[in-house]
């Protein structure tokens, strides 16, 4: 007898698809079977994965009928990356409000996703110190570019209809390319990879490959709803960061950089948020763990040989 076919698998719209963490989810997805559709201002023709275009803002353009029953992940935001100045937060801000409020708009007038997978951080909890965060842990009341932004692109989900709601607090994807480890890494081989600032704060890391099987966990093999830290299992502290990117690049010790240097470096050379490199936090993803998720890089070492050998 004949096997009865396969059910299809639900279309992936994915907006925000353009980063290299978008880019990876687009392979895996379509690589397990999914049609992938990418939402973005400047859609290509040649593109690995279909791509349409919306304005981030609004229902305009042809894509809102994908939705109904699709798995919908929202990653779309500028980098973080850029000094905290009030318009920097206010665009930062709007970058992450504007397009969830548009999806929002999209999944009341045509329908329910399966699925919605909206992208956050782990920056919501502010300077968390030495407390031990999980998913039940408050979000903070500030800094502005951080916790201030999150809270609002989490709040701007207000009113979505869809069958399950994820909200992905995510930790530092460690990845080649990206501006955090490539600045990390251009300081260790330039023997400047000492600790930053006091060197205890909490830093909540993630290897790429293991945050790409997540998301695919969470939207297909999984019940979970509600916010879920997607992160691994071992964070640690600024020093030991430094000295495993100075071992993985075969860099030998080197001398602190202290907290004024940081602020000012961060402000004036990098363009940067100094509290990027001198808060921190401690967050572990229970819930991922309890829902038989198994993560194959915990070791911050082998992470790091992985990535750079």
């Amino acid at each position: 007898m004949a096997e009865p076919p396969r059910a299809a698998r639900p279309t992936v719209v994915l907006a925000g698809g353009r980063g290299s963490l978008g880019r990876a989810l687009a392979d895996a997805f379509a690589a397990a079977g999914h049609t992938v559709v990418v939402l973005t201002r400047s859609p290509r023709a040649d593109a690995p994965h279909l791509e349409l275009g919306w304005d981030g803002r609004s229902l305009a353009g042809d894509w809102g009928h994908l939705v109904p029953g699709s798995i919908l992940v929202n990653l779309a935001g500028e980098l973080v990356d850029r000094r905290p100045t009030r318009r920097a937060v206010d665009r930062l801000t709007a970058s992450r409000v504007k397009p969830t409020r548009a999806l929002v708009e999209a999944s009341r007038r045509h329908g329910a996703p399966a699925v919605w997978l909206q992208m956050s951080t782990l920056a919501i909890y502010g300077d968390a110190g030495e407390t031990r965060l999980t998913e039940g842990s408050p979000p903070a009341d500030g800094p502005p570019q951080m916790a201030g932004v999150a809270t609002a692109w989490e709040h701007a989900l207000a009113g979505a209809a869809a069958e399950r709601l994820v909200v992905l607090r995510t930790g530092v994807v460690l990845e080649q390319g990206t501006p955090a480890l490539d600045r990390l890494t251009t300081l260790a081989r330039r023997f400047l990879g000492g600790r930053v600032g006091p060197g205890t704060q909490w830093v909540s890391w993630m290897h790429v490959d293991d945050f790409v099987r997540a998301v695919l966990h969470l939207a297909t093999a999984s019940s979970l709803s509600g916010v879920v830290h997607v992160t691994g299992p071992t964070p640690v502290r600024n020093r030991d960061l430094m000295r495993a990117l100075r071992g993985a690049l075969h860099r030998p010790w080197a001398p602190p950089t202290p907290t004024a240097l940081v602020r000012v470096g961060a402000w004036l050379v990098f363009g940067s948020d100094p509290a990027l490199a001198l808060t921190g936090r401690h967050a572990t993803p229970d819930r991922l763990l309890a829902d038989g998720f198994h993560l194959e890089h915990t070791d911050l070492d082998e992470a790091l040989a992985d990535l750079l050998g």
